[in-house]
């Protein structure tokens, strides 16, 4: 449905299919109803208020996202939602990165959703997803360890077999939006091999669970969250034995195609703020933008970021049409976070000291693209998985 509505034709006799971004009619109207919901509940003003906030992200903007059916983007009707293809979901996450839109919608509509969608059982299923979709559950992975990496070896949360129930015991950092959740997603390590590894629903009101808030450089709202023989039982396993991780990775892939949007989205937004103040700023009576050399910057910047936009959408393409996406995902998500902590480097330059100071715009996206690089698979993890398909080698496992 999602390539009949992008115009996809099959040319010649082989059977090629050429991608035609040319958004239908709906798609439009919907970039712009996200536009119109962004720039109303979570303008540059609630960004600022939201940084470092415990909760993080305000409620109203998160009630309109349920009534206009956002929170169910990528969750089947059956279950509450709208299952919209990838490509409808990197439109809204261009949009969220435009706005540095602050919510939980990632980590708990597309990644968590996704987990459950293909390992949950049915009753999992039935019970979590329609909260997602409505937005009356928030549900979050808890993924990263202390000096752990982001690959299955970085998993040592144990998980140990005690009865009827499975006792789980560590540390997870950086868990965003922990404590608005109403249940966490815990990787934890069941055995030696790599890629032992189960996925646990655990309520974080859970005895022996503590959290405490991270400061983060984009100033969003993460957790360390402790677990101290915390007690779950066997059944709010998600998946089979041993299979979180694959669980996990599966979901990233689709994960990070909308990420690179939001990079993609965001530096849209970092140019236009950049272009309109070297056209406002004048220096020698002469705007910036009259200088060679800022103009060249501008130029370069245009320039990546209209090619790493067709690189996101050709990932979400692919992933609509069922197509692998085992090497675009990763390198659609590598150039466009690439492309857009550079570009807001060089706005810093452009803006000159007064970029850095918080009373400008600009420094709140230079952060996050910063943040956005380094986190859900950053620079290293990506070039790995994508030097694995190129050398044909098998799946990674740093």
């Amino acid at each position: 449905m999602a390539a009949q509505r992008l115009g996809l034709a099959t040319v010649g006799q082989e059977g090629n299919d050429n991608m035609d971004l040319d958004f239908s009619e709906e798609q439009e109207v919907m970039r712009e109803m996200v536009r119109g919901v962004c720039d109303e509940y979570a303008p540059l003003e609630t960004v600022r208020a939201m940084e470092d906030d415990a909760v993080g992200f305000p409620s109203e903007l998160w009630k309109q996202m349920a009534e206009l059916g956002l929170l169910g983007i990528a969750i089947p009707e059956s279950y509450g939602g709208s299952e919209q293809g990838a490509l409808d979901v990197a439109i809204v996450y261009e949009e969220f990165g435009r706005s540095l839109c602050p919510s939980p919608h990632f980590v708990s509509a597309i990644l968590s959703a996704g987990i459950l969608l293909e390992g949950g059982s049915e009753e999992q299923k039935k019970t979590w997803l329609p909260k997602i979709a409505s937005g009356e559950a928030i549900l979050t992975p808890a993924w990263l360890e202390p000096k752990g990496s982001d690959g299955p070896r970085g998993i040592q949360l144990r998980a140990r077999a005690d009865g009827d129930d499975i006792v789980l015991a560590g540390t997870k950092r950086h868990v965003l939006f922990a404590s608005s959740a109403s249940a966490l997603l815990v990787l934890a390590r069941s055995g030696d091999g790599d890629r032992d590894i189960d996925l646990y629903l655990v309520d974080p009101a859970s005895a022996g669970v503590t959290l405490r808030q991270q400061q983060s450089l984009a100033s969003d709202t993460q957790y360390e969250v402790t677990l101290r023989d915390v007690r779950v039982p066997v059944a709010n396993r998600i998946g089979a034995a041993a299979q979180g991780w694959n669980l996990f990775e599966s979901a990233m892939y689709d994960g990070i195609i909308a990420l690179s949007a939001q990079a993609i989205g965001g530096a849209q937004a970092a140019l236009d703020l950049t272009v309109q103040y070297a056209k406002d700023r004048h220096q020698f009576d002469k705007p910036l933008g009259a200088f060679q050399a800022v103009a060249h910057y501008l130029a370069d910047a245009a320039t990546a970021v209209d090619g790493g936009r067709t690189l996101v959408y050709e990932a979400a393409w692919a992933r609509s049409e069922n197509r692998p996406i085992e090497r675009l995902a990763p390198m659609a998500k590598l150039f466009a976070c690439q492309t857009f902590r550079d570009l807001t480097a060089m706005a810093q330059q452009v803006f000159g000291g007064v970029g850095f100071t918080i009373e400008y715009d600009i420094q709140l996206y230079f952060r996050r693209a910063k943040q956005l690089q380094l986190t859900w698979w950053g620079t290293r993890q990506l070039e790995e998985r994508i030097a694995a398909t190129v050398l044909d080698r098998e799946s990674v496992s740093i």
